[in-house]
């Protein structure tokens, strides 16, 4: 009697079948704003970054009809008032800095994030790597008045004071590798961290010491955490504005000698668009065919960055 009664109730009972379309039905006004919200915020990102392209586009071209392309981006002198727009003085500053700073901020940062992902202690990590991240929330104008104070008075005590001026791209650059030096070390360290603990255990069983497994094993197996790392450091380096502003110094100058002082072009812009410029000169049009080639310059960093983590990226299950 009790097992009949049973087996009616079960047929009784919807089953998943008959629930599926019902939820399905069901009207779930949080979840759908929800996806609204995300749907907008993605929106905006997207208007926004095609408005930014749009803006520079449409005023370098009006700049372009004035200056031709190619006397933009070989000509070796930027002097505005002679009418000479020649981009590398203002270019070669701007890498120049930023590979002073890549070769602070890589090798330490790789340094920091393969001890807090293979050697440091939880109790260490949970320390460390917080108060490393706090300098990434430092302003930058700190970072450039430290450059000044702190980084250019030492350089000028090692080589020289007649050799460093106080305004250097070199001062610039080691101020900018510390600024960048916590992101390099975060985002390497996030990517050491992905990689599985069956990889570890197999070096150590094949008799390797912690040292060859963090630097042969872990490092390979994310190696395309870290490019990506390195690449994004370079672009947040290469749009720097603040420091170069205040410790690279004024003047467009075509030089490889880092102890002298060069302006880059995100130092020129901070500096011209600040002063007295009418809106219909070329003068003005020439700093967004400068935006619009640093927008350009981490563009292509970042679709090589992407391009390398597509091509390298391991998959483990």
């Amino acid at each position: 009697m009790t097992q009949s009664l049973s087996k009616a109730a079960l047929r009784g009972r919807p089953g998943a079948s008959d629930w599926a379309p019902r939820l399905a039905r069901r009207p779930r006004p949080l979840e759908a704003l929800i996806q609204a919200g995300l749907l907008g915020a993605g929106a905006v990102s997207i208007l926004t970054a095609a408005g930014i392209m749009i803006t520079l586009g449409t005023e370098s071209l009006t700049f372009f009809k004035d200056v031709s392309l190619w006397e933009f981006l070989s000509g070796t002198v930027w002097q505005p008032s002679v009418g000479q727009f020649g981009i590398l003085p203002l270019l070669s500053a701007t890498l120049g800095t930023s590979l002073w700073a890549m070769a602070v901020a890589l090798p330490l940062g790789l340094a920091a994030a393969i001890y807090l992902a293979e050697y440091a202690s939880d109790k260490a990590r949970g320390i460390l790597k917080p108060a490393l991240e706090v300098l990434a929330g430092v302003p930058t104008v700190v970072y450039g008045y430290f450059a000044l104070t702190v980084v250019t008075p030492a350089l000028r005590a090692v080589f020289g004071g007649e050799r460093v001026e106080v305004y250097n791209t070199l001062s610039a650059g080691l101020a900018m590798g510390a600024l960048i030096l916590p992101l390099v070390a975060s985002l390497c360290e996030d990517a050491l961290s992905a990689v599985p603990r069956s990889l570890r255990e197999a070096a150590y069983a094949m008799g390797a010491t912690k040292l060859e497994t963090s630097v042969r094993v872990v490092l390979p197996a994310a190696f395309s955490g870290v490019a990506a790392a390195f690449i994004l450091a370079l672009s947040r380096a290469v749009g720097e504005t603040m420091i170069v502003a205040l410790a690279a110094g004024a003047g467009p100058k075509l030089t490889l000698n880092p102890f002298v002082a060069a302006e880059t072009m995100t130092g020129h812009i901070a500096r011209i668009s600040g002063g007295d410029l009418s809106y219909d000169s070329v003068d003005y049009k020439s700093l967004f065919a400068i935006a619009l080639l640093l927008f350009m310059m981490t563009l292509v960093l970042n679709l090589v960055s992407r391009r390398i983590v597509r091509l390298r990226q391991e998959v483990y299950e």
